[in-house]
């Protein structure tokens, strides 16, 4: 057992860094759970493809607001705190939330501002908890814990939390929230046994001018080619991709006929390929170029929105989800780390919210079209729209790809 556990979590990432991967996985499930449960709630609430879109647009709309400011603070405060408050707050909004649910008090409206308020708790705290990693592990130890998380985000928020809060939500509308809240309680005292090492900080990184941090990140990440590029691909990525998986829950039950259960359970099937994509990823990352790499992933991506336009079967997308799981663990895990090893530790907070910024901004905007879509042409049609965007993204940032491989920091 001590093997496995020194092969899976080496000891030397630390105490503090298996303080973090486990209220990481944790929170995780939980936001797994609520992945699932949130869109059936709205679909319970209302058949509106674009009020349904909107539930979308609220877990998405905050991170676009917000991000720019959570880095800022998490380069300037101490960021485990940061994760602390920001999760109390979450989990003051998710004890709200079933207390509704069991009163019967819930409206659309108000189920939309809780998801939104939710959403703006998690906005600071991911933007802080990101930026920890790099200060508990050494730099070449990145690519193990950013694997390590990522397999978290994997088979905890994708594989076993969806089906796990559709099934929740079967039993009772309030039981998946209420799981998340008990996750995002144990998450809160595991962070709380966190010790950073001290950081010393720049004046000026200290001063109040707000706006002049934000500008300074904003500028190493336009100055550096290969985060530059990263962030442009996330933005136009997430445009299309936003448009698509915004009505998500809907293709499901229309296009594919699943119920409650089938939704959860094809997000499972995403994770399950990410599984797949974590245990490739070495082998890959080894023998193709990072800007080889993109260039497939994205091509992958393009593919995954004609596949599921074009098919009413279950097994088919089943199989689809598959390899899109894969495609997102092996991209995210990749520009994560490139990020991280290029990124000075004092701008880790406000360059990591500039990327957050761009695929917020993409999922945003593309869930607006997205539900338009699908109330003009059905369910299928943010699909199309989502195949035709990529396939002339692709085209245009063929070359741009490449620089990924040439400057990493």
């Amino acid at each position: 057992m001590i093997t496995v556990v020194e092969r899976v979590l080496p000891a030397r990432l630390g105490t503090g860094f298996r303080w973090l991967l486990a209220s990481s996985w944790l929170t995780n499930l939980g936001d797994g759970v609520a992945a699932a449960a949130g869109p059936l709630l709205i679909a319970t609430l209302t058949r509106d493809p674009l009020m349904i879109s909107l539930a979308a647009l609220v877990a998405w709309a905050p991170p676009l607001v917000f991000s720019l400011y959570a880095g800022v603070l998490s380069d300037r405060h101490d960021r485990r705190v940061i994760v602390l408050v920001a999760n109390v707050a979450r989990a003051v909004v998710l004890a709200a939330l079933v207390v509704l649910l069991m009163t019967g008090d819930l409206t659309v409206a108000t189920a939309l501002i809780a998801l939104t308020l939710r959403s703006v708790a998690e906005v600071f705290a991911d933007n802080a908890t990101a930026t920890l990693t790099p200060m508990l592990v050494a730099r070449d130890d990145l690519v193990v814990a950013n694997a390590r998380l990522g397999t978290g985000f994997i088979t905890l928020n994708q594989l076993a939390g969806p089906p796990v809060g559709a099934a929740l939500f079967g039993l009772g509308l309030a039981w998946p929230f209420a799981a998340q809240l008990l996750l995002v309680a144990a998450g809160i005292v595991l962070v709380s046994r966190i010790t950073l090492p001290p950081r010393e900080r720049p004046a000026a990184e200290r001063g109040p001018d707000t706006v002049r941090a934000l500008v300074e990140g904003f500028g190493w990440t336009v100055r550096h080619a290969a985060v530059r590029t990263l962030a442009l691909t996330i933005l136009i990525f997430n445009f299309t991709f936003g448009a698509a998986w915004s009505v998500l829950v809907l293709y499901t039950q229309e296009q594919l006929g699943l119920g409650a259960v089938g939704f959860g359970l094809m997000t499972t099937i995403g994770g399950i390929g990410g599984l797949i994509g974590t245990g490739l990823y070495g082998a890959v990352t080894r023998r193709v170029s990072l800007g080889a790499l993109m260039r497939i992933g994205l091509i992958i991506e393009t593919l995954t929105h004609l596949g599921l336009a074009l098919t009413r079967s279950p097994w088919v997308a089943g199989g689809i989800f598959l390899a899109f799981g894969a495609h997102a663990f092996i991209w995210g895990t990749t520009s994560v780390t490139v990020r991280q090893r290029a990124v000075p530790h004092e701008l880790q907070g406000r360059v990591g919210s500039v990327n957050t910024v761009c695929t917020y901004a993409g999922l945003v905007v593309g869930s607006l079209i997205g539900g338009v879509l699908a109330t003009r042409f059905g369910v299928a049609a943010p699909f199309w729209f989502a195949f035709a965007g990529s396939a002339v993204f692709v085209v245009l940032l063929w070359r741009q790809l490449m620089l990924i491989a040439h400057e990493q920091g």
